[in-house]
């Protein structure tokens, strides 16, 4: 009964004004839909950083940007309107985007094996998500989520998997041109100008809180460090998928790498979906969460055919949600439209690069914190006794204890291990899951409208 009492909290405090299925007006849901594409912060770091790791040439790091926005607005579109039908905006998950840059570095790897691996373990992953009614492989991880304990834990280990992309990019290196004063002055305005519309702003301008935010953090950035357009002016229009671009080939050890990648944002992913349902006061069956999870494993095969990265619930973008108060699932279908129109724009995906880090970063720190606070709000409501202290105990400090091991530690371990060592939703996830099956009754009713 502990997530039902949060869905009458979320429903005293009218969390949403406008509802998962109610609509706008188009100028409203496009503003909304470019709101959500300019506050996925993964979407600029993760493209560039890839490139850069394998020395790719412009237009290759352009056509990875282009790539990354294409499958994410495809999955956008099928989650908001086919699939899931909430408002749930994908976008490029840190885990894929770690595993490819580990495994292309390897002896014999590659771009080509990366993504060749990646894509016959995404067609695995994509076999045993299809839905079923009676029956679901995913549907199994979902009734899991009717412990708050798991749910909740779930979306903290996210939001720690990803936090390296807040913060640090916010602040920048010392070989940053901002660094530090002028990005820690423009991300400080952004957030003022971004919390200030959130709390004093009517309905209608806090819909634009995000963009605002931006806009001033970019504004006060500029002052300071002109910002150059000559990479927009030069790119091209258009650009053309390819399959395969970086070549293809398969080795059994790397497959097995990436099905571990795959599993883990699956049920970060289904903890985001219960919150957002929550929040819309929806029900959601296991077969509907099945869905969710089905529509990121055909983003996973469609990116490792045209050389992008799997996909996951964003959670900044889920913030927008808890931010602007509208729940409507045809704004991330606009969103999921945008990043489908851009992907094929160069010249657009180079005007968003020229955004400066530091202020998108800084936007994602503070979105990033409202997420994770509602896990903590999860937490608040478990029922405590010894064993589900000792459960979240060992799982939370196994993710986080990862993130710090030595690179001389590191560098002595399988590459197997290595992965799963450093990403939080893995190691983390997989003891939580683990030790409460073991450890803890599962609840004798539903309690978060799984079935």
């Amino acid at each position: 009964m502990a997530l039902d009492a949060l869905k009458k909290e979320a429903a005293a405090r009218g969390i949403l004004d406008v509802g998962i299925n109610q609509s706008l007006p188009p100028a409203q849901l496009f503003i909304l839909g470019l709101q959500n594409v300019f506050g996925m912060a993964g979407m600029f770091v993760f493209p560039g950083l890839l490139g850069r790791s394998f020395q790719l040439p412009p237009e290759k790091i352009a056509y990875l940007y282009g790539m990354t926005f294409a499958v994410c607005g495809v999955i956008t579109v099928l989650q908001s309107v086919f699939l899931l039908r909430l408002p749930i905006v994908q976008g490029p998950y840190a885990g894929s985007f770690a595993a490819v840059i580990a495994v292309g570095h390897l002896q014999g790897g590659g771009l080509g094996a990366a993504f060749g691996s990646f894509f016959v373990a995404s067609l695995i992953w994509c076999a045993l998500t299809v839905p079923v009614r009676r029956f679901s492989f995913i549907g199994l991880f979902a009734r899991f989520l009717r412990a708050p304990i798991i749910s909740g834990m779930m979306v903290m280990l996210v939001i720690m998997q990803i936090s390296n992309v807040a913060l640090p990019n916010w602040i920048g290196v010392p070989s940053s041109p901002g660094f530090p004063v002028v990005n820690i002055l423009s991300g400080v305005l952004a957030i003022a100008v971004l919390i200030g519309v959130m709390l004093c702003g009517g309905a209608r301008l806090r819909r634009g809180a995000i963009l605002a935010g931006l806009a001033a953090g970019t504004v006060c950035y500029a002052l300071f460090r002109p910002i150059s357009f000559a990479a927009v002016a030069s790119a091209p229009f258009l650009v053309t998928p390819q399959w395969f671009p970086f070549g293809f080939a398969v080795r059994g050890d790397l497959v097995i790498i990436f099905l571990l990648v795959l599993i883990p944002p699956g049920m970060g992913s289904m903890a985001m979906y219960q919150i957002v349902a929550d929040w819309g006061k929806e029900k959601l069956p296991a077969e509907r969460m099945a869905q969710g999870v089905f529509g990121m494993a055909i983003g996973s095969v469609l990116a490792a055919i045209v050389g992008g990265l799997s996909t996951i619930a964003y959670p900044d973008n889920i913030g927008m949600i808890r931010a602007t108060r509208v729940g409507s699932r045809y704004a991330t279908l606009a969103a999921g439209v945008l990043l489908i129109a851009l992907g094929g724009f160069i010249k657009f995906d180079m005007l968003l690069v020229v955004i400066p880090q530091p202020v998108i970063s800084a936007t994602a720190t503070l979105l990033f914190g409202i997420i994770f606070i509602h896990g903590v709000q999860m937490l608040a409501v478990v029922d405590w006794d010894d064993r589900k202290l000792m459960v979240a105990g060992l799982a939370l400090m196994v993710g986080l204890g990862g993130l710090f091991l030595s690179s001389e530690v590191l560098q002595g371990m399988p590459l197997m291990v290595r992965l799963i060592a450093q990403q939080p939703v893995i190691s983390g996830g997989l003891t939580l899951v683990i030790l409460h099956s073991l450890l803890c009754k599962a609840p004798a009713t539903p309690e978060t409208g799984v079935a």
